[in-house]
């Protein structure tokens, strides 16, 4: 295969699946079928056959995707974020718009999927336990403490349980003024809760 043709079969799979989690986020997941991702693409269907042979090939795919995309980019924020003042607020606030984002909308209708499925539940386990124990270290990372502290390590569980039920919270309707809200007061409370812990990096 020549390098144009790489190219192009490159670009037709990202496009499928970014397409596969958008429509999965705004149609569900009974609707979100092979041809209807093919025709969001603006591909045809026997292109999204032939990278990917099933239905739940393409989803899988695109969560595992699209979730490693999210979390590159969350590692590369990192630099961005206050180095001490404000910046636990920051990283709450962004784990936050994570799991209000487009992705978890996305995940969230397979994972309701696989509760009813165990051919699907078996491919989703590994994605959901991978993803947690990314967002885990990621978390740990942008908050710059040291979790081999099990009181700590409970904190940022607390964190991320509370982000993905704000996200919950968004998903029928707008929770944005209550949640920002939110966010200040758990953050509030995490710095309270680590700062006697001597958990955070001095570097930061």
């Amino acid at each position: 295969m020549g390098a144009p043709q790489q190219d192009r079969s490159r670009l037709t799979r990202h496009r499928l699946l970014e397409a596969t989690v958008d429509c999965l986020a705004e149609f569900g997941w009974s609707a979100t079928t092979v041809a209807v991702v093919a025709q969001r693409a603006g591909v045809s269907r026997g292109a999204a056959q032939h990278h990917f042979p099933t239905r739940e090939d393409l989803i899988t795919a695109a969560l595992e995707f699209m979730f490693d995309s999210r979390m590159e980019q969350a590692r590369r924020e990192v630099t961005e974020l206050p180095s001490r003042e404000g910046r636990t607020e920051a990283v709450v606030s962004r784990l936050v718009d994570y799991y209000t984002g487009t992705l978890f909308k996305a995940a969230l209708q397979v994972w309701t999927a696989a509760a009813a499925d165990p051919e699907l539940r078996s491919r989703v386990l590994p994605l959901e336990e991978r993803f947690g124990r990314i967002a885990h270290r990621t978390a740990v990372e942008s908050l710059g403490v040291d979790d081999s502290d099990p009181a700590v390590r409970r904190l940022v569980q607390a964190t991320l349980d509370l982000a993905r039920g704000l996200g919950l919270a968004d998903v029928l309707t707008d929770d944005s003024r209550r949640r920002a809200d939110i966010v200040r007061s758990w953050a509030g409370q995490l710095d309270a809760a680590l700062a006697p812990l001597g958990a955070v990096d001095p570097a930061l």
